[in-house]
C-alpha cells in the first residue's frame, strides 16, 4: 500500500494506492505542519482518522509533501511521527513547493507560487526547484496568503478602517469579540489557520472596492518580495497552486500584468496529479 499526501497548515489530502497503482481510498485530515504543531498533535491527527489507522501496518511507502517541511530538522521531526505509526513504511518527505511543481505536470521552466493558508515561491528550472528565501512562517512572511489577509481584515476592523457596511457584514459572519480573537491567537493551536478563515470573507466580498484594495496590495507585496527575487520571472510563466490563488485568478492576472509578468496555470488541489504521478511510477 502506498500513501500520497499533500499537506498545508489547514488540511492534509491523502490518497491510498494499491500495488497496481489504483486508488484504494481518499481521505482528509487536519494540517500536519511540523513547524507549527507538536508531535502529539501530529500523531493524533493521523491515528484518529480511521481509514489511515486501519491500514497503518499495510503501508510500505509514503510520499508526503507538506508546508513547513523546508528544512531537514522539520522533515526529521515529522518522520519520527510517521515511523511511530507506519512502522513498516519507507517514508519520503518533501516541502510543499515540490508538490506544486509536480502537480503542474510540466518540464518547462517557471516560477511556482503557493497561495493558500500560507504562501511560498520557488524557481523551477525544468529539472530542479530553487529558493532564495526560506519562509519564516505566518507571523513574519506569508504575503497574500489566507492568514495574511485574515490578519489584515481584523486589523482594519479594529482600527475602524473597514467600510461601515462591510464591517457590519463582517460582524454577522464571525464572532469578533476581543476575548475570542485573543483566545484563538494566543492560547489555541494553529492561529495561522484561524486567521485564514477570515480570508474567505475577503473572497466572498471581493467585488467591494475595499476588498479589491486589500487583495491587490497583498498580491503586489507577494510579487515584489517573492516573484521578483528571481530574474528569470521576466521571461517565464508564473504558476500558482492553492485555494487562494484559485479564487483570486482575475486579481492575480491583473497584478502580474502591472509587472509585465505572464500567468501560467493555476492548480487548486495538487493531490490528484500527485497521486497520478506516483501511480505511474510504482
Amino acid at each position: 500500500m502506498i500513501l500520497v499526501a499533500d499537506s498545508g497548515s489547514t488540511k492534509t489530502n491523502w490518497i491510498a494506492l494499491d500495488k497496481n497503482g489504483k486508488t484504494f481510498f481518499k481521505t482528509d485530515t487536519k494540517g500536519l505542519n511540523p513547524a507549527v504543531f507538536p508531535k502529539k498533535t501530529l500523531y493524533n491527527r493521523i491515528v484518529k482518522k480511521k481509514e489511515l489507522n486501519d491500514i497503518k501496518k499495510k503501508v510500505d511507502k509514503i510520499f508526503f509533501y507538506g508546508a513547513g517541511c523546508g528544512t531537514q530538522t522539520a522533515r526529521n521531526y515529522l518522520q519520527e511521527v510517521f515511523e511511530d505509526i507506519f512502522s513498516n513504511a519507507d517514508i519520503e518527505i518533501y516541502e510543499d513547493t515540490i508538490a506544486a511543481v509536480k502537480s503542474l505536470q510540466t518540464t518547462e521552466p517557471g516560477i511556482v507560487c503557493i497561495l493558500g493558508t500560507g504562501s511560498n515561491c520557488s524557481y523551477f528550472d525544468g529539472k530542479k526547484t530553487h529558493q532564495k528565501v526560506i519562509s519564516l512562517g505566518y507571523i513574519i512572511m506569508d504575503d497574500a496568503s489566507g492568514n495574511q489577509y485574515g490578519r489584515q481584515l481584523l486589523r482594519d476592523y479594529y482600527f475602524h478602517k473597514m467600510p461601515k457596511d462591510l464591517a457590519e457584514k463582517f460582524e454577522k459572519s464571525y464572532d469578533l469579540s476581543p476575548d475570542i480573537i485573543k483566545e484563538h491567537l494566543y492560547k489555541e493551536e494553529n492561529p495561522n489557520t484561524y486567521l485564514a478563515q477570515f480570508g474567505r470573507f475577503l473572497i466572498e466580498n471581493k467585488k467591494n472596492d475595499y476588498a479589491q484594495k486589500v487583495i491587490k496590495t497583498g498580491l503586489r507585496t507577494f510579487v515584489e518580495n517573492q516573484i521578483l527575487q528571481f530574474e528569470e520571472s521576466a521571461n517565464i510563466p508564473i504558476y500558482f497552486v492553492g485555494s487562494i490563488a484559485h479564487f483570486l485568478k482575475d486579481e492575480i492576472e491583473e497584478v502580474l500584468g502591472e509587472y509585465n509578468l505572464k500567468l501560467g496555470k493555476i492548480v487548486r488541489h495538487p493531490i490528484i496529479t500527485l497521486a497520478k504521478y506516483h501511480s505511474e511510477n510504482i
